[in-house]
């Protein structure tokens, strides 16, 4: 208040120096000063405003008493400092920030991060309790119009119903076989690979065959990218690139507005080393659109043979309101799902995978218990046989625990409820947060977090502790990861096929190719995606 009594004569003082001046002065010089009037009384008021709310967030606002740096409650300056210019550090200096301020920080003006784990329920609430996304958060997904990025409950509710059916528990059992085919087409082509002893490159390996799944629930049929020759999955390198440009897109979000206004060939022109990925993004949205139309005319497409019951034809159903059925809104539905639904399980399969090749007493132990099901090497397995096998069981947790397929913060808002942590109150619309990189890291929990351990599983279901509650990799509540089933199939039917055909040899691969070095929604090494390569050598028996 005090700083707005004073505008007046700040302003007052500047027009009485300028006029004093002035009349000393030619006409042309004059109209000088008369600009260079306006212009200094512009910046009076800019800097007033900005010292203002400066202190109006350092001093007045709700969160005020947050404890966290000065920096951080002031401005974003720190956050994009650290995510912009350094590329996806934020997460590290959140974790600097506990470490000297406890349990609860402010890390930007809005928005607090609560690292206790008996508060992450109340933050990822389900049921009744509303819970909201962060729209300063979700913009950096440039897909406004999907599911996951969808700001208010009720929308989200609708939006997940239409989808929901595709990705229940229920419906992945039933084509839980599609997947075991594709996994079984898998082991095969990786046989070439053995013979010649040439070294595999897992993500591309698992991301063909994520990419074939998850292109089978979309659009009713896969596209075959296990039938090529490198495995070549452009889906995946789409995934890659968004990735890059993920934190950009937080900030500056028009810049990528701009961008998806032009056609996918000038866009190749501005950006030449996107070409490749710009021309799949316009034929995935060529063929989904082509399917839409199809579906809605009942017509026989030339090029889309009549598929299976699959995404788009939900998205594009005419009981669903016209608004919620535009070309946006399936562009972003469909490019949403199909990135996520290759790159999450991807991330999962090659931790497993590493860590089977670097601790063969774990590979031989599971592949013994493997041999209850699966009683020779080339043998097939159900889901539903294997999610029964505990050792294996505790394979996928640990997997899923330390892989950080997600460790993005995920920020949630409670639209109506007043929230208490401790001392603290969050008023509601505070925008709050838990990275499953603390949960999943937290020695009390998870006692020797950093050692592969899947008998901690085993252990404490023995002793009749709920471990799983703990277990973050899908975050939890109304807003809990959608594929999270189709995820867990992909998990335990490829791990437990994979591991009982072939032994796993790491190659030019090192603990720290492994090691999470920065936060790009998901969790990227020195290598930038995890890339774990491999020989195989069969089971012989």
């Amino acid at each position: 208040m005090v700083l707005l009594n004073i505008m007046p004569s700040i302003t007052s003082m500047t027009t009485h120096a300028f006029s004093k001046l002035q009349g000393h002065l030619p006409a042309a010089e004059n109209m000088m000063i008369d600009q260079a009037r306006i212009w200094a009384a512009l910046l009076a008021i800019a800097g007033l405003f900005l010292i203002t709310r400066i202190l109006y967030r350092l001093y007045f606002h709700p969160l005020a008493k947050i404890p966290g740096p000065k920096l951080a409650a002031a401005s974003h300056l720190l956050e994009f400092y650290y995510d912009v210019i350094l590329g996806g550090q934020f997460v590290f200096r959140i974790e600097k920030m506990h470490q000297k301020y406890g349990p609860i920080v402010r890390i930007n003006p809005k928005e607090v991060h609560i690292i206790d784990p008996t508060f992450y329920n109340e933050i990822y609430a389900s049921g009744t309790r509303k819970r909201d996304k962060y729209e300063g958060f979700v913009r950096s997904l440039a897909a406004d119009e999907s599911t996951v990025s969808t700001v208010g409950s009720e929308k989200h509710r609708f939006r997940r119903g239409i989808l929901q059916n595709f990705f229940s528990k229920r419906s992945v059992m039933e084509f839980s076989s599609a997947i075991g085919e594709r996994v079984e087409k898998l082991m095969r082509r990786l046989e070439e690979f053995e013979k010649t002893q040439t070294p595999v490159a897992l993500d591309e390996v698992f991301s063909a065959l994520t990419s074939d799944m998850i292109t089978y629930i979309c659009y009713g049929k896969d596209w075959k990218f296990l039938d090529q020759e490198d495995f070549n999955c452009d889906i995946h390198q789409a995934g890659v690139d968004f990735a890059n440009y993920i934190h950009i897109n937080r900030f500056f979000p028009w810049i990528f507005m701009t961008l998806r206004a032009l056609s996918p060939r000038m866009l190749a022109l501005f950006i030449p080393g996107r070409a490749a990925t710009f021309k799949f993004q316009e034929s995935l949205l060529k063929h989904a659109i082509e399917l839409a139309e199809n579906e809605q005319s009942n017509a026989p497409s030339k090029e889309i043979e009549k598929p299976r019951p699959n995404v788009i034809s939900n998205l594009v159903n005419p009981s669903i309101p016209e608004m919620e059925r535009s070309r946006q809104r399936l562009e972003d539905e469909v490019i949403t799902i199909l990135v996520a639904g290759t790159e999450a399980p991807v991330k999962v399969l090659s931790m497993a995978m590493y860590y089977l090749g670097r601790e063969p007493a774990i590979a031989e132990k599971l592949r013994a218990e493997l041999k209850t099901v699966l009683p020779a090497p080339t043998s097939t397995a159900t889901y539903a046989e294997l999610e029964k096998l505990p050792y294996l069981h505790g394979i996928v947790y640990e997997s899923l625990r330390i892989s950080d397929s997600v460790i993005a913060r995920l920020p949630r808002i409670a639209p109506t409820e007043t929230l208490r942590y401790k001392d603290h109150i969050l008023p509601p619309g505070t925008p709050m947060s838990c990275s499953s990189y603390f949960i999943s890291r937290n020695d009390d929990i998870f006692p020797n977090p950093h050692v592969f351990d899947p008998e901690r599983w085993i252990r404490a279901a023995e002793k009749g502790e709920n471990l799983t509650q703990h277990l973050t990799a899908f975050t939890k509540g109304s807003r809990v990861c959608l594929g999270m089933n189709l995820t867990m199939a992909e998990l335990y039917l490829t791990i437990a096929h994979m591991c009982r055909r072939y032994h796993i040899v790491l190659h030019n691969t090192e603990p720290e190719d492994v090691c999470m070095t920065s936060d790009l929604l998901a969790g990227y090494t020195r290598r930038g995606v995890l890339k774990v390569i491999v020989k195989l050598k069969a089971v012989r028996e």
